[in-house]
């Protein structure tokens, strides 16, 4: 289910969800082919997580001719100073596909004020890489 969906559907659960996830982490994919010498241009990503029993798609697109998807920006948990051993983080799923073929799907832990860069390595005949 899309996010504007699951905020119009469920949202006092989505509520909920963004008081426990007040701040924001950012996200940045590349995607690449040939030991990281060729973008791979056309690579549909999902990014994703879990609300309650509700899959949440945050964002569904394309990498570009770079192989980038360009920063997005995604609830996370504020950090907690006095807990300086694990910092809260909130698990995304990044899910990649050439064409409806499903290629990798990775997860990510997101942090207030970090950014993450997951690459994706197209191996095995993307885009006839």
């Amino acid at each position: 289910m899309k996010i504007q969906e699951f905020e119009n559907k469920y949202n006092e659960t989505y509520q909920v969800f963004l008081k426990d996830n007040p701040g924001e982490g950012r996200l940045k994919i590349r995607a690449y082919a040939a030991s990281e010498a060729l973008p791979v241009s056309g690579l549909k990503v999902i990014v994703s997580t879990m609300i309650g029993d509700q899959k949440v798609v945050f964002y569904e697109g394309y990498t570009d001719r770079s192989g980038m998807i360009e920063t997005l920006f995604l609830p996370a948990p504020i950090f907690d100073s006095n807990n300086l051993i694990i910092p809260k983080s909130i698990t995304y799923s990044i899910t990649a596909y050439d064409g409806e073929k499903l290629l990798h799907e990775y997860s990510v832990n997101m942090y207030n004020d970090v950014c993450v860069v997951q690459t994706i390595r197209a191996i095995g005949g993307i885009n006839g890489y």
